[in-house]
């Protein structure tokens, strides 16, 4: 893998940085892109290459590095909010930043990627890719979105050497989840610990929350050598949501 490079986004904190770790630890060159330089910083004190990007600045995805090996979808933000009271434009924000940016950037990537044989692009989805939730308009129409990005990204980069995945984790301890406990609390009436136990952990057998490291891992099989013919699939890490 040390004559691989990546490019990592939302790389900064949560699963983004887990990647970027297990990754680097696996010898492959890593890019980590974030909006949050401050937080990069830390990545750049590990030797790590930072770039400071924001991702919903469509056409500014072009002066990205575009001579990558991996390609690690994993910017996310999310919005909780009814329909009638969901914010136009927050729900476009979404859409730009998990849907149109990922397309974008794999869009620019696949061309070195077909030029060398081989190719990797992970998609972090979420269970929510494969269900629905109330309040997540946007969120769960960004990941269902990217189910059928990467399935097609699967289907045409098959004969290139390149495979596309999603991984499909339910809540993972990430400062997306933690900060939404909050929002939750509101619309739903109750406590933070009343939203953990009875909202987020309710669907799942296993009840806790996942631990970035334990997706990181996950990314870090499908881009290794050992995925060639693992493609078009979607990873399920969610405790056993939905196995009901």
């Amino acid at each position: 893998m040390e004559t691989r490079r990546a490019l990592v986004t939302g790389a900064a904190s949560g699963i983004g940085a887990a990647c970027v770790h297990r990754l680097a630890a696996d010898g492959v060159q890593v890019v980590a892109v974030d909006y949050d330089t401050a937080a990069l910083s830390d990545l750049a004190a590990d030797g790590i290459e930072t770039i400071t990007a924001d991702l919903t600045e469509l056409d500014s995805l072009e002066h990205l590095p575009t001579d990558i090996d991996i390609l690690v979808n994993s910017a996310g933000v999310q919005q909780v909010a009814p329909i009638e009271q969901f914010p136009p434009d927050r729900f476009g924000y979404l859409l730009r930043l998990m849907l149109e940016s990922p397309f974008r950037l794999i869009r620019q990537t696949l061309p070195h990627m077909y030029g060398r044989g081989w190719g990797r692009i992970v998609n972090i989805s979420s269970v929510h890719g494969l269900r629905g939730s109330p309040f997540k308009a946007a969120y769960v129409a960004a990941k269902h979105g990217l189910e059928g990005l990467s399935k097609v990204v699967a289907l045409e980069g098959a004969p290139h050497g390149v495979t596309s995945n999603c991984v499909n984790p339910a809540y993972v301890r990430t400062p997306l989840v933690t900060a939404q406990l909050a929002d939750q609390a509101l619309v739903h009436g109750l406590t933070e610990a009343e939203v953990l136990d009875k909202v987020l952990l309710e669907p799942v057998a296993v009840k806790r929350l996942i631990e970035p490291e334990e997706v990181a891992e996950l990314v870090a099989l499908l881009c290794g050598p050992a995925s060639a013919s693992l493609t078009g699939s979607s990873l399920v890490l969610d405790g056993g949501w939905t196995a009901h």
